[in-house]
């Protein structure tokens, strides 16, 4: 698989020169997951997986209002929306075996990861994540790359509860993804970085790659642009 990172950016308005686009990844210019930006459609991709209908992730959702994404593209997502499909099972598109797997993430909005498998090779995509259920992680066990949510660098990241629900939604911190993946992989790659990694960015990186060394586990660090061949 040839993998394109063409977003690193949260729902912020800092950026870098290297960190500038919103949520979306590009696999071998035909399967598009998450569509932060309008322009990524530049790349005519056949199939373009949503992991939640928040804007940063899904363009064409912002202020409560939905246009009709403006692509001839197969557009699935977790739930209903204008120009999508429901993708709630493991699916076949093209050369890929696509796994939906249930994410916490909002109290408004499902999300999900995906699997996406090719050949030998495997991926795991989470988009922002607080968890996902231990009944699950089999799915990605010996993954060769898992690519996740940068959100905070602080253990525990920002993690609140629902007072009806007691749904638990927001953002995990770094340390706490790393220690959820670190036993199914040997790579994980972060993406969607929040504030803490823009003031400082030489110190942010070193930071992350020092936690690699601490747990064992390769750390990559996304940025707009990255080609990776899997």
């Amino acid at each position: 698989m040839k993998i394109k990172i063409l977003g690193t950016k949260g729902e912020i308005d800092k950026s870098l020169p290297r960190h500038v686009k919103q949520s979306g990844l590009l696999i071998d210019k035909t399967l598009l997951i998450d569509l932060g930006e309008k322009s990524y459609l530049k790349y005519h991709p056949k199939w373009i997986l949503i992991t939640h209908l928040h804007p940063d992730h899904a363009y064409f959702i912002r202020r409560g209002q939905q246009e009709n994404p403006a692509t001839k593209a197969v557009l699935f997502a977790p739930e209903k929306a204008r120009g999508t499909q429901i993708l709630g099972k493991k699916r076949k598109l093209g050369p890929y075996s696509i796994t939906p797997i249930p994410t916490h993430h909002s109290k408004h909005v499902k999300s999900q990861a995906y699997l996406i498998k090719k050949g030998r090779k495997s991926i795991l995509y989470t988009g922002d994540l607080v968890w996902i259920d231990k009944k699950y992680h089999h799915l990605f066990d010996r993954v060769d790359l898992i690519i996740t949510d940068g959100s905070f660098l602080r253990e525990g990241g920002m993690i609140r509860k629902d007072a009806k629900t007691k749904k638990l939604f927001g953002h995990n911190g770094i340390p706490n993804l790393i220690r959820l993946f670190r036993p199914f992989t040997k790579k994980i790659l972060f993406v969607h970085f929040g504030s803490w990694f823009f003031s400082y960015p030489k110190a942010s990186k070193a930071k992350l790659l020092a936690l690699g060394k601490k747990y064992n586990v390769e750390i990559l660090i996304g940025y707009d642009g990255m080609k990776i061949n899997l």
